[in-house]
């Protein structure tokens, strides 16, 4: 049967804890909450089929999934769209990474292609105390082609390489110790767009929550976008609503004040069209 609302949620510090690399049970208690009304969807930089991501996913059991900042969007096992970098631009931003000893590359199935495993090893192991990536030859993604990158560094180099090459967006992490790498173009919020077109809705049907800085166009398009607490001040400005932090029950609190509960309240401040033009660039 179909439903009346989407409801997307970024996954890491918004779903997923960093603390405990748990999803907080009251989180997954409003999961189970809205599904009756809404299609829920993981909106990420990460690609979720990927061998540390799926643990998550099938934790969720997300009706779709917007991977990798919008270039990947299925629907349960559909794959409904994807695109992937410009392949002179990847050979290009790989030479200067290369050069400039950063940490740059992507995740692929079960296996990690990065310039610099080194570098990418040391700040795994300053953010997380461990690290586990299965490291390849990262030169053969030139030749594979991939959606986006990520950057494991300090936020000088994202900076950097943004400098150099203002084609691409530079998101950074909440902790400021990595970023998304994408194309200008794409985004979370065209992830959504395009889901709502799936699923015959529109912006006005939808709820966003995040953290962080590759959150703020999703927060801003959908009807009701939520800051996590413990989310980026960028990302708190944007929002219409800034909940309790991940460790305080912040997606169930949420939920509770906007008492979606009992039936979403529909959204008042007619910006609906002018959100969507936004997203599109008209």
């Amino acid at each position: 049967m179909p439903k009346k609302r989407i409801a997307s949620f970024d996954v890491d510090q918004t779903l997923l804890d960093h603390a405990t690399y748990r999803i907080p049970d009251s989180a997954l208690k409003a999961l189970d909450e809205l599904r009756d009304d809404c299609y829920i969807v993981l909106s990420t930089g990460r690609d979720m089929d990927n061998y540390y991501s799926k643990q998550y996913r099938d934790a969720v059991q997300p009706d779709a999934v917007i991977h990798l900042n919008g270039t990947k969007i299925t629907v349960g096992d559909e794959l409904i769209y994807e695109h992937e970098m410009d392949k002179t631009l990847l050979k290009n931003i790989f030479e200067y990474a290369d050069q400039a000893g950063y940490g740059l590359g992507v995740t692929i199935g079960d296996e990690d292609y990065y310039l610099h495993p080194e570098a990418v090893k040391e700040m795994d192991l300053a953010r997380w105390g461990r690290c586990e990536r299965r490291f390849k030859d990262p030169w053969v993604l030139l030749e594979k082609g991939v959606r986006t990158l990520a950057y494991v560094g300090r936020e000088e180099g994202a900076m950097d390489m943004e400098k150099h090459f203002p084609e691409l967006k530079f998101l950074m992490f909440a902790g400021r110790m990595g970023a998304d790498v994408v194309e200008r173009e794409a985004s979370k919020a065209q992830g959504l767009l395009r889901l709502c077109q799936y699923y015959g809705l529109s912006a006005q049907d939808a709820v966003a929550f995040g953290d962080s800085m590759n959150d703020l166009e999703i927060v801003k398009a959908a009807a009701v976008g939520i800051a996590m607490g413990n989310g980026v001040p960028e990302l708190k400005a944007a929002a219409d609503y800034v909940t309790d932090h991940i460790r305080e029950d912040g997606v169930l609190n949420a939920c509770r004040h906007f008492q979606w509960f009992s039936g979403f309240q529909q959204p008042t401040d007619g910006e609906t069209q002018k959100r969507e033009n936004q997203i599109r660039g008209n």
